[in-house]
């Protein structure tokens, strides 16, 4: 068998996104669903990067790393979202071979990347926390440069392997990819020969890049726990637990989710649940950073108040409407509430040294 016709074959034309096409009122829930997700993922991540820039006071290594996870977020959720959001309205569910290889390959190193970034959010807690000291001297600007650049790099290279390794594989014509997008686990079912290398090698780099910093974050918190118990002042010990439980949140969110996507043969996943948690750490995930972070973060959320009254004032003249001390926080349930419903349906400051 000339497997090379086959592959080059099947590399040409469009794929086709079944999704949930089966479900027409599901899929217009969903329609509206990710809209306000993405639309909240869009406003909430935006703010925390233009916030973390405009207030001098921000700049310190925690919203460094933090305004590099909101810029991954939104282009994490853009890569995926508006071509699901039009799939979602239209009869014929498709997507250009190249625009699927694009969409595989950047949500991939995205996520690859949000991983060991999640890692370093960790390390520079601990910094603070364990070397309170020492930790102008650790996170200084030129090493904030060179981990956030690392955790770039590895994830777009992971990426660019796993992606070369999968669309090599010849598919024999199949074209109908049963998910919600181009993703590893789903491309890997199209193939028409035994796929258990690829199979290994995707399991060896979600070892790599999901037990490996998650390993590491939860070093890191044990010796966090440590050093906050032997703080004798129990406002000492609120506040230093408080730090930490955003970052905690949304690790347990996103390697949860991860975790169960890809540490397993995806010859053997079932695909309803696939698209579940694929749709969760895609589009739910970074809507909820937003509002996971700043609600647990004094420093965030006055400065998202002040700056976000300043801009409202500036553009509509709203200030009557919109007073300085007003707490935006009041939105949060929102988010909360198209998470619990959809899946009711698919069943410390420290400056940042030069």
């Amino acid at each position: 068998v000339n497997w090379a016709e086959y592959g080059n074959q099947s590399s040409l034309g469009e794929f086709i996104l079944l999704g949930v096409s089966d479900r027409p009122q599901l899929e217009l829930l969903l329609f509206v669903l990710i809209l306000i997700s993405y639309t909240i993922t869009l406003l909430g991540n935006t703010t925390i990067i233009m916030v973390s820039w405009l207030d001098p006071h921000l700049h310190t290594p925690m919203y460094f790393f933090l305004s590099n996870l909101s810029f991954l977020d939104l282009c994490y959720t853009t890569s995926v979202g508006p071509q699901m959001l039009l799939n979602f309205r239209r009869s014929h569910k498709s997507i250009s071979w190249a625009g699927c290889v694009a969409q595989l390959y950047i949500s991939l190193s995205l996520g690859c990347t949000e991983c060991l970034l999640l890692a370093i959010m960790a390390y520079d807690r601990y910094a603070a926390i364990c070397q309170p000291l020492r930790y102008t001297a650790i996170m200084s600007l030129r090493f904030c440069l060179q981990l956030a650049a690392t955790s770039w790099l590895c994830g777009f290279g992971n990426s660019m392997l796993q992606t070369i390794l999968t669309l090599r594989l010849p598919r024999c014509g199949r074209n109908q990819i049963d998910n919600l997008f181009c993703e590893v686990p789903a491309l890997l079912k199209l193939a028409c020969i035994d796929t258990s290398a690829n199979e290994a090698k995707l399991l060896a780099g979600a070892v790599i890049f999901l037990l490996v910093p998650l390993g590491f974050i939860l070093m890191s918190y044990v010796y966090i726990g440590t050093a906050v118990l032997k703080i004798h002042s129990a406002k000492g010990r609120f506040k230093a637990f408080n730090t930490c439980a955003s970052h905690l949140v949304v690790v347990s969110l996103f390697y949860g989710t991860g975790i169960s996507m890809y540490l397993q043969p995806p010859s053997s996943y079932s695909q309803q649940r696939g698209k579940i948690v694929s749709l969760f750490y895609t589009m739910v995930t970074p809507m909820l950073n937003p509002f996971i972070y700043t609600l647990r973060n004094k420093e965030g959320t006055q400065a998202g108040a002040v700056v976000g009254h300043g801009t409202i004032c500036a553009s509509f003249g709203f200030c009557s409407i919109f007073p300085p001390h007003m707490d935006f926080s009041t939105l949060c349930p929102l988010p909360l509430f198209t998470t619990a419903l959809a899946f009711s349906h698919l069943k410390e400051k420290p400056s940042l040294p030069e």
